[in-house]
């Protein structure tokens, strides 16, 4: 079964904006996993306007007591997150290019340009017992490339195909993705996948996309956990992905 990751960020952003450290993000990690979630992601960011270094660190050290659970920590290597794996060890970095200022990730590395850059972060993460992911577009042709680097998964970005489906027509898309997860699957590589997912598009992509090992899912699910709690909404989010697998 995919594996659920709730990305806690949004949690974060609410709680910044006030100095009571309401909501808390180690107790809406502790009931995402104990509504089923079965990992923990987060993306700081150098601005720390949402996830911050402290989140990290309590974080790891709630989630030494869940070694079930796992710990993904995404974020761009040049920009201070290999400095968080060096200290926190999570059992899964997801490098991602992001711009200092970026509002959110938009588009995956450019494998040609950026490869050999991260040869060496892949290296050290693996000699840190990290595995490491690579946010990627959906491109099958680059896929051996990806992992040539070192790389173990890819995270397919998935906000082309939400936006697709959110407009009516997602066939084309999910034809693209799919095609990239086979790549990805053929090459060695395991396969991710996040951005813009809810309840609506995620059985349709795994029914399509298959075999894939984690959705790292944040917006949609904490804008649902406000209407429906987050307990109910972690459950609601593991029937979608038993929904879409069930299709399969």
């Amino acid at each position: 079964m995919t594996r659920l990751s709730v990305n806690l960020n949004k949690i974060a952003l609410l709680r910044n904006a006030r100095s009571l450290n309401i909501p808390s993000v180690t107790a809406a990690a502790a009931t995402a996993i104990g509504a089923g979630a079965q990992g923990i992601t987060v993306h700081p960011r150098p601005d720390q306007r949402h996830i911050r270094t402290d989140d990290v660190r309590d974080l790891a050290q709630m989630l030494a007591h869940h070694p079930e659970i796992e710990f993904n920590i995404e974020g761009n290597p040049f920009h201070g997150l290999i400095e968080l794996a060096r200290l926190w060890r999570p059992h899964q970095c997801t490098l991602v290019p992001d711009e200092t200022n970026a509002v959110t990730s938009d588009h995956g590395w450019e494998i040609g340009r950026d490869g050999e850059r991260l040869r060496p972060v892949i290296a050290e993460l693996h000699n840190l017992g990290i595995r490491v992911s690579v946010f990627m577009d959906p491109l099958p042709q680059v896929m051996p490339a990806v992992r040539a680097i070192g790389a173990d998964r890819v995270e397919l970005y998935t906000e082309p195909f939400a936006s697709a489906f959110a407009a009516g027509d997602a066939t084309a898309e999910l034809v693209r993705y799919a095609a990239a997860a086979r790549a990805a699957q053929a090459a060695g590589l395991g396969v991710n996948a996040g951005h813009d997912l809810n309840l609506h598009n995620l059985p349709p992509f795994l029914a399509a996309v298959h075999d894939v090992l984690e959705v790292s899912i944040g917006h949609a699910l904490v804008a649902d956990a406000l209407d429906q709690g987050l307990a109910a909404t972690v459950r609601n989010y593991l029937s979608a992905i038993a929904k879409g697998e069930g299709a399969a």
